[in-house]
């Protein structure tokens, strides 16, 4: 959700930071904007819409300049506009100012600075930064250092913010600081970088340090100064990116989102390397040694996430409480915080957000923390606010995921919280050795049959066209599969706009079975479980009102193909690893129902990567 890049060195900044938003416009944005320091002047240009019509405003301007900010926006206060697009100025249009977050108290700072003379260009909270920062320049007649001016301005702000500021009067220098919104700086050969993404920098360096809450940074041609904001010096050490730029690209693939499906296999590969003991049935999993003996005696687990991430939670709900027999339950983030959570030193708390920095997710771990809870994150991007925060942790390593709509890093979710309960439940002794032999062999195996279902590309998108026209779906599940009939219909609505509601299938007739004709289909998960024959009568009940029925079913299933009107068939696996398999088809069924309809597959709508405002 929103971007910021800034560069400052030896070269010439603009095609830095634009290239930069490039590499960010998967986040989900409206509008952008750029400001440049030629070494005389303050050049800026700002636009709604994409970066390529921000590159077009400025393609005939001859700009040069070693300093430079640019955002792209996703709107929260006042609508996408060229007045709303960053960066915001201040009244004498010297100081600029990019932001991702909100400035709660904008209402109050903004009748202030009114009363005092400002005056307002836009309808964002965003703008009381910059006017806030312009204070201490009118107040005074001497010389004033920038940072100084925003660490005052930053003591009124109520809300979060990850910013970059530049100022006329105190040239040659970027002011960065964070606050609930995540800020990355990098270190190159005589040059800086700040970014909200690792993506916007690593062509450019991969030598990086985190910013922490409640920390700015002051970049410089001549160095990198961090410090509170009570402005002491803080050391922070230099953490290394593992990965390329050439991971942020489509690798021939004409959409990330395709390019992250067919990269679920490796995904899940690479969450379970190196912690799976075959021959002790069991899993090692070193970011929870700090806490294992703490672990192993919780009397309940819950799980706090959001959108993709929460239904991952639920089947791991299934996994706590039938391998672990530890009582588990999930709860949607954005809930926790406001709910009075019944939780104490007793519960552990698993906190799952791919990208760390969720804003809901990290509240409730926040809470959680207050009233005692071990806490644990499953997070994919290292050094992330949820991953230094949680008591200890799983790292996902699925590699950057760009496309909004999650794929793979929906699958390497399943595979930490399988992970856990397997530890869990060998810990503590609530499954045999030889059962947990099976479960260790059967996840090694599953990529094998992942990579068979993704051969079956070209039969999904024959479906996909089939089922064009209907702009309605219901999709069924039950016990493991619910969860994924959530998660399938998700991605059908996130990335297509086609109304789909996921629904447990036992609950049909308590509702949803009204909805029913020729001119509703229904996707079912019909896999080969302990439920199957409760779907099979679901499969009736809904061809007796000549529904229309897409079903995912267990290879070999015959007697599947005598009732419904097609079916994509998945191997046969254990039935709490079936989802892993079962959401394959369903996230290749929404991508081509989308790239059929003709719509931006990886940015869809209204929508942001991730999502660092409540």
């Amino acid at each position: 959700m929103c971007g910021i890049v800034g560069y400052v060195g030896k070269r010439n900044a603009l095609p830095i930071v634009l290239e930069g938003l490039k590499r960010l416009e998967y986040r989900g944005y409206d509008s952008a904007g750029v400001v440049l320091w030629d070494g005389e002047e303050i050049k800026f240009e700002k636009t709604a819409g994409r970066v390529a019509a921000l590159e077009k405003k400025i393609s005939n301007k001859p700009w040069q300049g070693n300093l430079a900010i640019a955002h792209t926006r996703w709107a929260t206060h006042g609508k996408p506009s060229d007045r709303n697009a960053h960066p915001h100025a201040d009244c004498a249009q010297k100081i600029y100012v990019v932001h991702n977050g909100i400035v709660e108290n904008y209402l109050e700072i903004r009748e202030a600075l009114t009363r005092e003379g400002h005056v307002f260009k836009s309808d964002t909270d965003t703008e009381v930064l910059a006017h806030l920062i312009e204070r201490p320049f009118l107040a005074t007649s001497g010389p004033i250092a920038l940072e100084d001016a925003v660490l005052d301005a930053l003591r009124h702000v109520v809300g979060t913010f990850g910013l970059a500021v530049i100022s006329k009067d105190d040239p040659q220098k970027i002011v960065a600081a964070r606050r609930g919104s995540p800020l990355i700086l990098g270190l190159g050969d005589g040059e800086y970088l700040a970014a909200s993404d690792a993506a916007a920098i690593v062509e450019h360096t991969k030598n990086v340090i985190y910013l922490h809450d409640n920390e700015m940074a002051l970049l410089t041609p001549q160095g990198l100064k961090i410090f509170n904001l009570s402005k002491k010096t803080l050391e922070k050490p230099v953490d290394t990116i593992n990965w390329d730029i050439s991971a942020a690209q489509k690798g021939g693939f004409a959409h990330f989102m395709k390019k992250e499906i067919f990269e679920g296999p490796a995904a899940l590969e690479n969450v379970l390397r190196g912690r799976l003991l075959e021959k002790d049935g069991v899993s090692k999993l070193g970011g929870l040694e700090s806490v294992r003996d703490k672990l192993l005696n919780v009397k309940r687990i819950l799980i706090t996430a959001c959108g993709t991430s929460y239904y991952a939670g639920l089947i791991g709900k299934y996994y706590f409480e039938e391998i672990a027999k530890v009582p588990a339950s999930a709860e949607y983030a954005s809930e926790f915080r406001y709910s009075n959570p019944v939780v104490d030193e007793s519960a552990a708390v698993i906190l799952i957000s791919q990208s760390g920095e969720t804003a809901d997710t990290l509240e409730a771990l926040r809470e959680a923390k207050k009233h005692g809870a071990l806490t644990l994150g499953i997070v994919n991007a290292v050094g992330s606010t949820i991953a230094r925060e949680s008591d200890a942790g799983i790292y996902n390593h699925a590699g950057p995921e760009i496309g909004v709509a999650s794929t793979k890093a929906f699958i390497s979710q399943l595979g930490a919280l399988m992970l856990v309960a397997l530890f869990l439940g060998r810990q503590r002794s609530k499954i045999p050795l030889n059962l947990g032999e099976k479960f260790v062999k059967e996840l090694k195996g599953l990529p094998a049959k992942m990579e068979w279902i993704l051969k079956k590309d070209e039969e999904i998108k024959k479906l996909a066209k089939k089922y064009l026209k209907h702009k309605n779906f219901l999709y069924l599940g039950r016990k493991y599969q619910f969860p994924v009939a959530l998660e399938g219909a998700l991605k059908l609505k996130e990335i297509s706009y086609r109304h789909a509601e996921g629904y447990a299938s036992g609950e049909m007739k308590h509702g949803p079975i009204a909805l029913i004709d020729e001119n509703f289909p229904t996707i079912v998960l019909a896999t080969k479980d302990m439920v199957y024959e409760k779907i099979i009568s679901n499969i009736e009940e809904i061809k007796a009102r000549s529904g229309k029925i897409l079903a995912v079913a267990t290879e070999g299933d015959d007697r599947i193909l005598k009732l419904v009107d097609d079916v994509i068939f998945i191997p046969q696996t254990l039935e709490m690893l079936a989802p892993i398999l079962s959401i394959i088809p369903l996230q290749l069924f929404a991508y081509h129902t989308a790239n059929l309809l003709g719509l931006d597959v990886d940015k869809p709508r209204n929508l942001a990567k991730s999502v660092t405002v409540e």
